[in-house]
């Protein structure tokens, strides 16, 4: 026997729908040789005053990919970044009301080109260092330590991380933004060595200014190499 379906009870499948999926984003920055991710201070509901990552639910006409911006940039100000979708999370008791599912995605964002505002249902909305972070919201925690793998995996394959970074850098800080992202200490030396042999580089005719130590040599990123690693991917292996 073939069930009739009427537009009613469609509408409240759908609704229902609605109810179930939410958005959360994993926001990274790099500040002074720390790696650094944005939170959210929750200002109303069942998880007022604790701290998650930005997100929350979407429209009914919208993409879930339209909802990650406006979420981001409703809650914290941030607007025109790239965020790239992570995966579905789902465990059945992850949010303690009824069965919800997140879509997770996270971004790369250098912190001097954007302006932190709290805003829409967020009472603050800050950077925390990824080594002091604090207990998150339902699965939160979990999410963003998934994020930092997927972000581990990726830097070792294209040179994204690079977005972290100001237009002109030095070795060392290049370096610091590795070892903060991969978790681990490096040989100055052979990482110089083994960086300047890809020649993804292009030495710059300026040193570092106003520093209290011996100025280094800036760099930048040569883009049509760096264009070209991109789209094929390279070992990045220190």
């Amino acid at each position: 026997m073939v069930r009739k379906v009427d537009a009613d009870s469609v509408a409240i499948s759908e609704q229902n729908a609605m109810n179930a999926i939410t958005i959360d984003c994993v926001v990274f920055g790099f500040d002074e040789g720390s790696l650094e991710v944005l939170l959210v201070q929750h200002g109303e509901g069942i998880s007022k005053g604790k701290w998650g990552l930005p997100g929350g639910w979407i429209y009914k006409k919208e993409s879930t990919d339209n909802a990650a911006h406006r979420l981001l940039n409703e809650l914290t100000g941030l607007d025109n970044i790239y965020l790239e979708q992570l995966k579905a999370f789902g465990d059945p008791d992850r949010f303690p009301l009824r069965r919800v599912i997140t879509i997770g995605y996270y971004a790369l964002v250098k912190r001097e080109d954007y302006n932190i505002k709290a805003g829409f249902t967020a009472a603050d909305a800050k950077w925390y260092k990824i080594n002091s972070i604090p207990d998150l919201i339902y699965d939160h925690n979990e999410i963003l330590s998934y994020s930092l793998q997927h972000l581990r995996n990726r830097v070792r394959q294209a040179p994204i991380g690079f977005n972290l970074l100001p237009e002109k850098f030095t070795l060392l800080q290049l370096m610091h933004l590795y070892e903060e992202i991969l978790g681990i200490e490096m040989d100055k030396s052979n990482f110089r060595r083994k960086i300047l042999h890809m020649k993804l580089l292009a030495a710059l005719d300026e040193k570092q200014q106003d520093v209290s130590h011996r100025a280094a040599k800036l760099y930048k990123f040569d883009p049509e190499i760096y264009n070209k690693l991109t789209e094929k991917g390279f070992n990045f292996e220190f």
